[in-house]
């Protein structure tokens, strides 16, 4: 499936590096996109539009500022079109760790002055989320907990399917249960997680615990590897929240966050203050030609994302049968294949076993192939094997040689036999310095 036209597709298909002070170029294959993809020319342009004839403050009540802040309504209708939400749903931010934030950060306050009356304490305010959740919900929670302002429970994902199963989420919870956070799909594995068996069931004990005088449970879900790759429908899903970041789906780096009803059906609070933007829920003089870029790329992934899906799954699927042809089944170990569960189409986790093969030693020996071990805020760990993979029950010697593959819209059969046979180079050298 291509994106664009001419060679804007070419330089969205495959990354040109220059290496040195030479003149000279050397290609490679760019398989890294559940890190960030290049931005659709499409949305490229309405940035550029954006900056040069929608420059106006949308506060402001003259032509140039009307201007922008029509632009900024359409980007609105078109995220939540895109998710199957009402514009009014929408509110933008800086990124998907932001949207996050502001959930966690929502659920604790609402839960302190939702009390019936002063004096009148419920207990820590507790949420409930997954062990292999991106760091910018992990992270919080931890601080939070460090600092005794909420409880947190950290649900272990099930080694045989690689999700949090319901049920034990369910066991989480307790009376001061305020907030459940589970990702979509996972970014390293590009498991799907059951959101909406999960809002289902929640939606029926919140019936129960509104009866019995305890605090509503939210439901937030974190879409950023999904969107673009798979259907994501609010409704379907049933989340109160779900985050939006648009460089996961060829936008650019800001974000949104669905909210059911914000403010109204369901909380949200501020964490900034300051001129009333974004209905105060998010003040600031809003970023109108990334926010204009963002809106054209979630058009981009209303129309086309069922042949985005198809494309992405097939060469994905191709790039894994490559891969066992070439190297031999017994040593190629699928990371991101679980009995019974569904994955992204485009992310294919693995390991080449063998020993000194780990993915940063192979990857260092790579001529073509840019990728990563696992995710890209977590690059800097050398070859300590994935705390995701290890929460799966991927051993540790085969989790230290994982690499994450991911493919996109412009990958192409071609691009994974130049990968294969790069890997094939790299792990002949590396075999050959393990010889005695």
């Amino acid at each position: 499936m291509a994106a664009g036209k001419g060679g804007r597709r070419e330089l969205n298909r495959r990354v040109l590096l220059l290496w040195g002070r030479g003149e000279g170029a050397d290609w490679r294959v760019y398989l890294d996109h559940n890190a960030t993809t290049p931005l659709a020319p499409e949305a490229a342009q309405a940035v550029q539009d954006a900056m040069l004839q929608a420059w106006g403050n949308p506060s402001s009540s003259h032509p140039a500022g009307r201007k922008a802040k029509e632009l900024i309504g359409c980007a609105r209708e078109s995220l939540a079109r895109m998710v199957g939400g009402r514009p009014e749903d929408i509110v933008f931010t800086s990124g998907g760790t932001e949207a996050n934030n502001m959930v966690i950060h929502t659920a604790r306050r609402h839960f302190r002055e939702s009390q019936a009356r002063p004096g009148d304490s419920r207990g820590t305010p507790h949420i409930v989320t997954s062990s292999v959740e991106h760091d910018s919900i992990r992270l919080p929670l931890e601080q939070l907990v460090k600092e005794s302002l909420a409880e947190a429970t950290f649900v272990a994902v099930s080694p045989r399917s690689g999700r949090a199963e319901v049920d034990d989420i369910l066991a989480a919870i307790r009376p001061t249960t305020c907030l459940v956070s589970i990702m979509l799909a996972n970014n390293e594995t590009g498991v799907i997680m059951p959101v909406t068996e999960l809002s289902q069931r929640i939606h029926a004990l919140n019936q129960w615990r509104v009866a019995e005088g305890l605090p509503r449970i939210l439901v937030h879900t974190d879409a950023a590897q999904m969107i673009g790759k798979g259907r994501v429908d609010v409704q379907e899903l049933g989340v109160d929240y779900l985050t939006i970041v648009g460089h996961k789906f060829y936008g650019p780096r800001i974000g949104a966050l669905y909210v059911r009803g914000p403010g109204t059906t369901t909380p949200l609070l501020p964490m900034l203050f300051g001129g009333g933007q974004e209905r105060s829920f998010r003040p600031g003089t809003e970023n109108t030609p990334m926010i204009a870029g963002l809106g054209q790329a979630a058009e981009l992934v209303s129309k086309n994302w069922e042949a985005y899906k198809a494309h992405m799954q097939d060469v994905r699927d191709y790039l894994e049968a490559r891969l066992e042809a070439s190297f031999g089944k017994q040593r190629i170990h699928l990371n991101s294949h679980f009995m019974g569960s569904k994955r992204l189409c485009n992310t294919s986790n693995f390991s080449i076993l063998g020993p000194g093969l780990q993915g940063q030693r192979v990857l260092s020996r790579c001529k073509t192939l840019l990728a990563s071990v696992g995710a890209a805020c977590h690059s800097e760990k050398g070859d300590r094997p994935s705390a995701i993979l290890l929460s799966c029950g991927i051993p540790y010697d085969v989790a230290q040689n994982a690499l994450r593959l991911s493919v996109g819209r412009d990958t192409t059969r071609a691009d994974v036999d130049l990968v294969v046979q790069d890997l094939v180079q790299a792990v002949a050298q590396l075999d050959q310095d393990q010889a005695p």
